[in-house]
């Protein structure tokens, strides 16, 4: 990689930046999905929905764990695109040094702490007996993998706060290739049931963030790191972690809800209901990507913009995202109204999951404008560093999570569909908190300039 790839987001067409920046992610993270889908694919198809609930089961506690590390990852990430923003060369360096420092230290204890307490937690939440051993094993394999992923994630944050998504890309399509071969290797040949289907996903993200790692430090301006660039900066460190927290906050909150909706889902002792919540997730999943891509494009061409002082750029990513992601929006709603049967059954053979979770994802939908709102709020505040807004956001995940099913369950007919309209009013109400933080924070910023 040259130093043409690395993108400065405070100059030219916004809707051109955010797309070219946007797209190798989107990309990329479709291929991680594709690892997603077919590793659902392949633990559903040949062990069984109890297996498939079993992997499903531990999906929102190892969010929880994995969320925390995000969340300072996306700190340090907020922190470098500032400091690159500002034309500030020294400092960029060092934020990136620091940021290992920070990145790597949190995923080794968050780790350690998840293993441990895996057994408990999912006895906690009601998980049925029938995939209780299967499910602890898949989440404490899951675990280790914590610091290891971290390489990655530590190097694909860096690099896109310099504005290059496409290196990252690179590296993960051919973890996702290795992932799936290395699935049915050893799920179908090896016979290692849940166990083979985690240890492939470790062994492919160890192998393409150590090659991501290697790549930039060979070939990236910015981590030709000296020996005082690589000084901890408390200054540095701080920031990252005030802005890194609350976003870690804010996804372990919403993790702690989805944990309480998926006890929720356990409540019902119905494997079939179980198996459909889980392929549901996982494809719903991929209707989260073009907007987390797009959130992310934001988040980068915020940061850089305010880091240079450039308010009104700021402001104008936001029409250009919600604009690309309403696009997006009309035309997912159309294709799953029309094709949700046809989706459910490429993860399970059972008539009455593919009945069920076919009628959730045509409800759910309905409500994927307000997915759009939330992305993109949530990539501008990022990128500017408002800590508070991240915090706010989780505490509405939570509310709404863990109290709405209470009470749409008490309404007539509803029953299990409960679950889904829970997800649907979510998006709603976070939705509408989000556009009213922006609009507080923009009021300020305009407030400050006259």
């Amino acid at each position: 990689m040259s130093s043409s790839q690395i993108m400065d987001m405070t100059r030219g067409n916004t809707t051109g930046l955010l797309l070219r920046f946007a797209l190798p992610m989107l990309i990329g993270n479709l291929f991680q999905q594709a690892y997603n889908l077919g590793d659902s694919m392949i633990v559903g198809q040949f062990l069984g929905s109890d297996a498939l609930a079993a992997v499903g089961a531990t999906g929102s506690v190892s969010f929880l764990f994995f969320s925390i590390c995000n969340g300072i990852g996306s700190g340090c990430g907020v922190v470098a695109a500032q400091c690159f923003g500002s034309g500030d060369v020294l400092r960029t360096k060092r934020a990136i040094s620091n940021a290992a420092y920070i990145m790597f230290s949190t995923a080794l204890i968050m780790g350690l702490a998840a293993f441990l307490a895996a057994p408990a937690v999912l006895q906690l939440m009601g998980t049925p007996a029938d995939i209780m051993e299967r499910a602890t094993i898949y989440m404490q394999m899951s675990c280790i993998g914590v610091p290891l992923v971290a390489v990655y994630n530590y190097v694909s944050s860096m690099l896109r706060a310099l504005g290059d998504s496409r290196t990252p890309l690179y590296f993960l399509i051919f973890s996702c290739a290795l992932n799936l071969g290395l699935d049915v290797l050893f799920v179908r040949a090896f016979h290692m049931d849940v166990f083979g289907a985690a240890l492939a996903t470790i062994i492919a993200q160890v192998v393409s963030g150590v090659g991501c790692l290697l790549y930039a430090l060979r070939r990236n301006p910015y981590f030709t790191l000296t020996r005082e660039d690589l000084r901890p900066d408390r200054r540095l460190i701080w920031k990252s972690v005030r802005i890194g927290m609350p976003m870690a906050l804010q996804w372990s909150l919403i993790a702690v809800s989805s944990t309480a909706l998926q006890t929720f889902v356990n409540s019902f002792d119905n494997t079939a209901i179980n198996a459909a919540f889980t392929a549901t997730n996982r494809i719903e999943s991929l209707v989260h990507q073009p907007y987390g891509s797009i959130s992310a494009a934001l988040a980068t061409y915020a940061g850089q913009n305010y880091g240079a002082k450039n308010i009104d750029r700021v402001k104008e990513g936001l029409k250009h995202g919600m604009l690309i992601s309403v696009v997006f929006t009309v035309i997912i709603m159309l294709a799953y109204q029309l094709l949700a049967d046809q989706i459910m059954s490429l993860f399970v053979k059972e008539v009455d999951v593919i009945q069920v979770g076919a009628q959730a994802l045509r409800m759910t939908s309905w409500f994927y404008i307000f997915l759009a709102v939330i992305y993109m709020s949530r990539g501008v505040l990022n990128g500017v560093g408002d800590a508070l807004f991240a915090l706010i956001n989780g505490v509405v995940e939570v509310i709404c999570r863990i109290g709405l099913p209470m009470l749409i369950v008490l309404i007539p007919g509803v029953g299990l569909w409960g679950i889904w309209w829970t997800a649907g009013i979510t998006w709603c109400i976070s939705g509408l908190f989000c556009l009213a933080r922006y609009f507080s924070w923009r009021r300020k910023v305009v407030a400050a300039c006259d």
